[in-house]
């Protein structure tokens, strides 16, 4: 069997989760029970939030299996702690880049020189969840937010839309067959901005509908042409 590399094992992954009609990198409020944590990012054993790539995949596993930590770390760490990731758990990939050199052999000079190179590895972490007999420190959950205020103007302008919308979930979007707009919850968006934008990017969609703007751009199936004309032209943000 041969093993598929880190590359497009991601690739993979993200492409899941868009035909899932997921993007995770794009949405501004929590799902499930990490809507209870408060966290953006998620951390490492030591505390230092994950960056790049890692942010993503971690994002994605979280949210498929609803850990209310933003905590990860290797089973090695783990272990370290006096800990034990449970029997039967199952890790998630994230990745390392580096650099390094190389000695190459030069055939134009005849001699050898060093050539840099980069390289990514990967490795698994676990979510404390799946971890027993750690530091209670690691078990420490944030108080929930408290709900962010609503802007009254954005508030009043929505008002004036005759939009079905309903709230619930953990998805956002609009569902031409029903004429209607779904949202997750208003406390469950970090903050107010977030749901506001997220609202007026699904109210733009509403207007394709046949008895408004009759607009298609040609689209005939999921991930076309006409499909990213009309869901990339109303990625927009209200003022700050």
């Amino acid at each position: 069997m041969t093993r598929q590399d880190p590359h497009s094992r991601i690739t993979d992954r993200i492409l899941a989760e868009l035909e899932q009609g997921t993007r995770p990198w794009l949405k501004p409020w929590s799902g499930g029970d990490m809507a209870a944590s408060g966290q953006i990012r998620p951390l490492r054993a030591t505390g230092q939030p994950y960056r790049g790539i890692n942010v993503l995949l971690l994002w994605i596993e979280a949210q498929a299996a609803g850990f209310v930590s933003p905590s990860w770390m290797t089973y090695r760490q783990a272990q370290a702690l006096g800990a034990q990731v449970r029997k039967g758990e199952h890790g998630a990939t994230v990745v390392y880049y580096g650099d390094s050199t190389r000695t190459v052999h030069d055939d134009a000079s005849g001699e050898d020189r060093e050539q840099g190179f980069r390289f990514l590895k990967t490795y698994t972490v676990f979510n404390v969840a799946q971890i027993d007999g750690l530091p209670e420190r690691f078990h420490i959950v944030p108080e929930p937010m408290p709900e962010v205020e609503r802007i009254e103007a954005a508030e009043a302008f929505f008002a004036s839309i005759p939009a079905t919308v309903n709230h619930g979930g953990d998805k956002a979007y609009y569902i031409p067959s029903a004429d209607r707009i779904q949202l997750p919850p208003f406390a469950a968006f970090h903050d107010a901005h977030g749901y506001y934008a997220t609202r007026g990017h699904e109210t733009v969609h509403w207007t394709r509908h046949e008895s408004r703007l009759d607009r298609s751009f040609g689209r005939e199936k999921w991930g076309d042409e006409g499909y990213a004309r009309e869901d990339i032209s109303p990625n927009w943000a209200l003022p700050s």
